[in-house]
């Protein structure tokens, strides 16, 4: 099982990438406690489900094409 996920997001440049990211994992995490409640009263509890790293990529310099054949 792989331990990243990719993802390909257009947003507007009003937006900074790590209010994105951070509402992301909020989102993934919510519905994660929601689906398996023992997680939030175990392991997890008062903690985080997502560590605090990430990358982020522009695309600048290739395609949409390109990235999305990537991913």
């Amino acid at each position: 099982m792989p331990d990243h996920i990719y993802l390909f997001i257009s947003a507007p440049p009003t937006i900074y990438p790590t209010n994105i990211v951070k509402i992301l994992k909020s989102i993934n995490a919510n519905g994660m406690f929601k689906e398996f409640p023992n997680l939030n009263k175990s392991k997890f509890w008062r903690s985080a489900l997502w560590s605090k790293v990430y990358y982020l990529g522009t695309a600048e310099a290739v395609s949409s094409e390109i990235i999305v054949n990537y991913i």
